[in-house]
């Protein structure tokens, strides 16, 4: 946008196009569980107003507006995208759509993919019709990713793979799965590595979900035996899928880092609290300011690495530093909701809805994406530059 008269006129235009097309249903702030649309071929809309709003939102490319046109996206600036995180949070619209196609894949694709890649992949991912999952940690490379196993054996026109993944974000309901993959046992650990697209529907294919403490099993064992992977389906180069995966590690970082500077359903986190206490003691109200305060701070650090990655400065290294961060604000936000809930929200869907489940789930923002320690690890070495 050239000046503020044209910012105010793509404001006013975005208004009214959302008073006029969110349903009242999606204007709720809902971000439980149950009020995500993930998308993908077998999702079921929980309500004809959330399959409308998915509808609407994605022939305007509103799903992903920063992607190009022609990838599916609204072709919005850094500054029109504030706009429109600004008017859809004016009136508490729901995200029409998340995944980790989204978040993670479509990223890596706009950066090392290839134009036909992008066209077949990316417009599948903003319109909802294909749901992603991630294929990184294995039982013997989590933290230490680049020493995954998985194989994948040369067979001319396509790959053999043979191996397991872990801790598989709902790998059981997805549509296909982006995975690293040793190529070449030869090359040294961080080469050799492959970054490829997979069909969970393709043959030797097995999925196990993992049953957690907090009665959900979000997480997954993933299986490959003998799955045929045509060569076509790579992104970047053969043996140097590190570098994709490095990457988009950064946009895995950041996604979590972002938990930490949204307020529980866009609601301020005091405003949720008092839900539970009509009046909150002195400590807990300070601590929920505090909370607030750092949350709010958070979000701007964000919006300031969004806006040097628009100038062609990653957050790089720091992206660790954004992750840790995120993780520590959420674990906090739902210790105080703890707190405030008192025995009532020790109940698994009680009064206070299932927020023990949600605490609990909020241990794992400490491992996925890089273990705390290791973030920890990168800021000191660095961006401190402090010795090992």
């Amino acid at each position: 946008m050239a000046d503020a008269s044209s910012a105010q006129d793509f404001r006013m235009e975005l208004r009214a196009w959302l008073e006029a097309n969110c349903p009242v249903e999606m204007r709720d702030n809902g971000a439980a569980e149950g009020a995500i649309c993930w998308g993908g071929r077998n999702w079921v809309f929980t309500s004809d107003a959330q399959k409308t709003w998915l509808e609407r939102c994605a022939a305007k490319g509103y799903t992903v507006p920063t992607w190009p046109v022609a990838y599916g996206g609204a072709g919005m600036t850094r500054d029109e995208e504030k706009i429109f995180h600004e008017e859809m949070n004016r009136i508490n619209a729901r995200r029409p759509l998340q995944s980790f196609g989204i978040w993670m894949l479509g990223p890596a694709l706009l950066h090392f993919g290839s134009h036909e890649q992008k066209l077949e992949y990316l417009p599948p991912i903003a319109r909802g019709e294909v749901r992603w999952c991630q294929g990184y940690s294995e039982p013997g490379a989590g933290s230490d990713l680049a020493n995954v196993q998985t194989y994948g054996e040369d067979k001319g026109d396509h790959w053999l793979v043979n191996g397991q993944k872990i801790w598989t974000s709902y790998a059981d309901q997805a549509d296909q799965i982006f995975a690293l993959v040793r190529t070449d046992r030869e090359a040294p650990k961080h080469l050799g590595i492959s970054f490829l697209l997979i069909d969970m529907e393709e043959q030797g294919v097995e999925t196990r979900p993992i049953k957690m403490i907090s009665g959900i099993s979000p997480f997954c064992e993933t299986f490959f035996t003998d799955v045929k992977v045509p060569k076509h389906r790579i992104v970047g180069t053969e043996n140097r899928g590190w570098d994709v995966a490095k990457y988009l590690l950064t946009h895995e970082r950041e996604m979590i880092s972002g938990s930490g500077a949204l307020e529980s359903g866009g609601r301020a986190l005091g405003a949720v609290l008092r839900d539970t206490l009509d009046e909150l003691d002195v400590t807990l109200r300070a601590d929920a300011m505090r909370c607030e305060i750092d949350a709010l701070a958070m979000g701007l650090t964000l919006e300031r690495y969004k806006d040097q990655a628009e100038a062609g400065q990653g957050a790089g290294d720091a992206s660790a530093m954004l992750k840790y961060m995120g993780t520590e604000l959420n674990k906090k936000r739902h210790e105080l909701m703890m707190s405030a809930g008192g025995s009532a929200a020790l109940e698994w869907d009680g009064d206070v809805g299932n927020r023990a489940g949600d605490w609990l789930r909020t241990k794992a923002n400490s491992i996925e994406g890089g273990t705390s320690e290791v973030m920890l690890s990168i800021v000191s070495r660095r961006v401190l530059g402090l010795p090992a």
